[in-house]
């Protein structure tokens, strides 16, 4: 789903040439129906299996937004000359970054590109969000990511992110009690990759996200497209990439690249 940062969160739901807002139906009964087919993001090749949310086999073996250094930025391995696309890296991955901290299932810290804020945090149900790092590189915010990781979660527990059971958190005040924590390892970081390296953030503002839920459900009963072809209830809310229904939650994020029907 695409979304705007508005009070609440603003959702649209993209499905072939339309894009649905889906706001409007919340309260509304409203039904979901995978046809059955799939086809890749990148390369559109119909499939009758998708990949890290959305790709051909091929394209999951061959794209380095595929590759297992995107979700963990340490293990990069360009300077080896292994790169799958070191043209796609050097766009992607030699750009600036951001480690922030996110209130979602609680406190957790994060890494995401400069283009990504505020959408990353909206993906991950956070509603609240601060950036404390500014970084030269992405393989740079994996080092700072793991330092601070060390101290506070780097995870989201997506049950209680739906359940609304976070409490509210003083990020400010967190954040200086970790960068104070992890002054030495941050500061080798900027030893070995120069004084540019790492930018600190102390007049960046916390964003508060609200969702547009009226009910959150007491016990999360999660939908697949792979188990039933048809989703159905009333639409209670929305929150981070998922739909919350009086009959289950359904990850939308996860079943990118699935033909879908949508009726209300």
């Amino acid at each position: 789903m695409t979304t705007e940062l508005q009070q609440p969160v603003k959702y649209h739901l993209p499905l072939g040439e339309q894009l649905i807002e889906l706001n409007p139906y919340i309260g509304k009964h409203i039904k979901l129906r995978y046809t059955g087919k799939i086809f890749c993001v990148h390369c559109q090749r119909s499939i009758k299996k998708s990949f890290n949310q959305g790709f051909c086999y091929p394209c999951f073996t061959s794209l380095a937004q595929c590759d297992m250094c995107i979700m963990k930025p340490e293990l990069c391995h360009y300077d080896a000359g292994t790169c799958r696309e070191p043209k796609w890296g050097e766009e992607f991955c030699f750009q600036p970054h951001y480690v922030y901290l996110a209130n979602s299932s609680g406190i957790k810290v994060g890494i995401t590109r400069h283009t990504q804020i505020p959408t990353r945090w909206i993906d991950q149900g956070a509603v609240q969000a601060l950036p404390i790092l500014k970084v030269a590189s992405r393989y740079i915010s994996g080092l700072a990511e793991i330092a601070i990781a060390e101290h506070v979660s780097d995870k989201t527990s997506w049950q209680r992110m739906l359940k609304n059971l976070q409490e509210p958190v003083d990020l400010i005040t967190r954040r200086d009690e970790l960068l104070a924590e992890c002054q030495e390892q941050l500061a080798a970081i900027t030893e070995k990759f120069g004084d540019q390296a790492i930018e600190f953030l102390p007049e960046e503002k916390v964003i508060d996200i609200q969702f547009p839920v009226e009910q959150y459900p007491v016990k999360v009963k999660s939908f697949n497209f792979d188990k039933v072809a048809e989703v159905e209830g009333v639409l209670q809310g929305i929150k981070g990439q998922y739909l919350l229904l009086d009959t289950g939650v359904i990850n939308i994020r996860k079943f990118t690249g699935y033909e879908v029907e949508f009726e209300a």
